[in-house]
């Protein structure tokens, strides 16, 4: 029989307090905004090729991607995007070079550098950032985020005469 490659789970010392749930079992996982899935790419790395289902992604070192979607890009100083990718909000303190598009917020820290083809909503570019290439202005009004799909409501009857 082969071993796990996993080490077993941690367990709680003789007389710690159980978390609620039964027991031996991991507590729910709380949704909250650090709950997304992030992907670093840490200095020195390099990644190539396709990125998917990535809520977050930190770039520290270099990718070079086709199309990409998430939530948020963060850029390092130091770090390198090469590609297109498609997010809500983007913070730049490194360099993308390629197409960006930025349904939400687009930030370009000093060391931040731009190169290429950007859309953007909202722009805040801090003294000594560079975009270098095409910028475009999103303009219109934000897309609502989806509410809950109500029951039709019963249809309402006309006042009698």
């Amino acid at each position: 029989m082969a071993r796990s490659p996993f080490p077993p789970a941690p367990t709680a010392p003789p007389g710690a307090a159980q978390p609620p749930g039964r027991p031996g079992q991991a507590p729910a996982p709380r949704k909250d905004t650090s709950d997304r899935r992030t992907l670093v790419v840490g200095r020195g790395i390099s990644v190539q090729g396709s990125i998917q289902d990535a809520e977050r992604l930190v770039v520290e070192g270099t990718v070079e991607s086709t199309m990409i979607t998430a939530h948020e890009l963060q850029v390092a100083h130091g770090g390198m995007f090469r590609g297109e990718i498609e997010v809500e909000d983007a913070d730049l303190a490194g360099t993308i070079d390629g197409t960006l598009t930025v349904r939400g917020s687009l930030t370009i820290r000093s060391s931040g550098r731009l190169l290429g083809k950007a859309k953007c909503r909202r722009l805040q570019v801090e003294d000594g950032g560079q975009v270098s290439g095409h910028l475009e202005m999103i303009t219109g009004a934000a897309p609502a985020p989806a509410a809950p799909v109500a029951a039709p409501a019963a249809p309402e009857e006309a006042p009698a005469d």
